[in-house]
């Protein structure tokens, strides 16, 4: 389920003709994965790549991505919209207990940290603030992005919270890195 004051993600996709001539391969909605104990979370998988430099023809392989890191020498572009987080510590446990669990079981998840959503993975991210607003969390501080910031997550222990109130929608893209 997604939040309907959000508009859907669109993916729009170039490509070139068999005479070299470019079009629009794809124009719509890109599939979505949720999770049923986090009504209004919701993931949208826009485009993984699995090579560094990437082919520019490279085939779509989104629909055989699973978790949260990109494939070694790849990339991950997933947007994803965060639902005002609960104020209950025990569900908010639960809901993030779910979503690691069902979508995310690479990450070095810290459920027993400062909140039950740290995690950390050998990528460095792009997160770019699209609408709303969400609460970063680092081990040391926090911070509060709004639409037009963007962090850059260097492969540190990290969480996302939407004290907000409101829905909130971030772009991420995920490269992958070393320590």
């Amino acid at each position: 389920m997604t939040d309907s004051s959000l508009r859907p993600v669109r993916r729009i996709i170039t490509g070139d003709d068999s005479s070299g001539k470019a079009y629009i391969v794809e124009d719509k909605t890109p599939p979505t994965l949720t999770v049923p104990e986090r009504p209004g979370y919701a993931v949208s998988n826009i485009w993984v790549t699995s090579d560094t430099p990437a082919p520019v023809d490279a085939p779509d392989r989104v629909a055989g991505h699973k978790g949260v890191s990109p494939p070694p020498h790849g990339t991950v572009l997933r947007v994803i919209d965060y639902p005002p987080e609960s104020t209950d510590p025990a569900e908010r446990r639960r809901q993030l207990a779910a979503t690691f669990g069902s979508l995310y079981p690479d990450a070095e998840h810290n459920i027993d940290d400062q909140h039950p959503g740290m995690h950390r993975t050998a990528t460095v991210d792009y997160a770019i603030m699209l609408e709303g607003e969400i609460t970063a969390i680092l081990d040391k501080e926090e911070t509060v992005l709004r639409a037009g910031d963007i962090l850059i997550q260097r492969g540190t222990n990290h969480a996302w919270a939407n004290r907000s109130g409101k829905p909130a929608r971030i772009c991420f893209v995920l490269i992958d890195g070393k320590r």
